[in-house]
């Protein structure tokens, strides 16, 4: 545990100078896209935290191949190229598309190349958990671990719209599918702890600690594509590096024998993600229906509704890191703890309270127009009707020879 808290230090500490570095030179060589209609942010700021994140990743990869803990990591250094090709491949797509604004062809272009690296190689979906459920064909565990990094990678960056969200979310979802990865590789390797999956969790969780203080609200730097891109193909490598190279009777045989760890594998991937999947499905579909191409950009997402409702950006983002926690670590509690029905009691209570916040500013409006509607005929009606709808629509009503019709609800006629 401390070798992989060391890493994730290094990676954070590389990252946090790197970003320092990188905001310098972007705001000074102007490396940042004009405002557009669909940003929250006011202020021109650069973009290229991703670029920062990626030095953090590689110093930290540079480090771990010489500490003798990580030896079987690196016993495959086919699979750790892979990886580090695949990070490079969407990193320099995303800086182009930060400062050149790519067609979502060529990007999509790009994460399938980086996922048919990692296939290549090795990092691949070669079974699933069910009934142990070998894919014997190679071309089938190529297009499953294709769809699943483009799928990751889309989905993180979908909810890239507000400052410290992805890295917010990423600390939490690493955080709990590396205390799986690592809790689960000492029941199946109980000789030796080390692991890709634990390792590409822990410098996901470093390189986004060592970035959210230059990107917490108000942020001074953007991870942008890059960042985002490289955040999701890290953790469906995480996801990847675990489904399907697990046998679920080892589990089972540790005294853990139930339908519920024997699909974590493919389960907790699915629950840390469970926000940007949402929003990922929400887009895809809105887009789709409206005859747009499912990569094309619009201000409809979650993070988006959420601002309109009435929340400050801050409130959203803590909204969103709430979510994504509930999710994840309700579903962790069905292998930790029993009875499951605690792992229930957790996530209902969660979602309960996850509910209230956020719909709270709706019923804090209800409540103001409720009191606008009821206000005496002689109360000051031109400032409370921005709170009532009726009146609202009707002081845009005018007549041509008198001007503005006001409508009290006393009066209707």
């Amino acid at each position: 545990m401390i070798a992989y808290a060391s890493m994730g230090l290094l990676a954070a500490i590389v990252t946090f100078v790197l970003s320092l570095v990188v905001r310098r030179v972007g705001v000074k060589y102007r490396l940042h896209p004009q405002i557009r209609d669909r940003d929250v942010h006011t202020n021109p700021t650069p973009r290229l935290g991703g670029v920062a994140m990626f030095g953090g990743v590689l110093v930290a990869m540079a480090v771990a191949s010489q500490i003798p803990f990580f030896r079987l990591v690196f016993a495959e250094p086919g699979k750790i190229w892979a990886i580090l090709a695949a990070a490079l491949i969407i990193v320099a797509m995303g800086v182009a598309d930060d400062l050149l604004d790519l067609d979502w062809m060529i990007k999509l272009a790009g994460q399938i190349l980086a996922g048919g690296v990692l296939a290549w190689q090795g990092v691949a979906i070669t079974s699933l958990p069910f009934g142990s459920i070998f894919i014997g064909s190679s071309w089938m565990s190529l297009l499953l671990t294709v769809f699943a990094v483009v799928f990751a990678m889309n989905a993180v960056n979908f909810i890239d719209g507000l400052d410290g969200l992805v890295a917010g979310v990423a600390i939490i979802a690493n955080g709990v599918f590396f205390l799986y990865s690592y809790l689960l590789v000492t029941v199946t390797s109980p000789n030796n702890y080390f692991n890709l999956a634990s390792l590409a969790s822990a410098l996901v969780i470093g390189v986004c600690v060592g970035f959210l203080p230059l990107n917490w609200n108000p942020a001074k730097l953007f991870m942008g594509d890059a960042g985002a891109y490289l955040v999701g193909l890290l953790m469906a490598t995480s996801a990847i590096a675990v489904t399907g190279q697990i046998d679920p009777s080892q589990i089972a045989g540790f005294g853990r024998s139930s339908l519920f760890p024997a699909f974590l594998p493919i389960l907790l991937p699915l629950a840390i993600l469970v926000v940007p999947f949402l929003d990922f499905a929400l887009a895809v579909t809105r887009r789709l229906r409206a005859g747009k191409s499912p990569f094309s950009a619009d201000r409809k997402h979650l993070h988006h509704r959420l601002l309109d409702m009435g929340h400050s950006v801050k409130h959203a983002v803590l909204i969103f890191y709430s979510w994504t926690a509930v999710f994840s670590v309700g579903t962790l509690m069905f292998w930790l703890v029993r009875p499951y029905s605690w792992a229930i009691l957790f996530i209902a209570v969660g979602l309960v309270i996850c509910t209230a916040v956020t719909l709270a500013p709706l019923s804090r409006r209800k409540a103001v127009e409720a009191a606008a509607q009821s206000a005496p005929p002689d109360a000051n009606h031109e400032e409370d009707s921005r709170f009532d709808p009726l009146d609202e629509a009707v002081d845009d009503s005018r007549d041509p020879m008198t001007g503005p019709i006001r409508i009290h609800k006393e009066n209707p006629a």
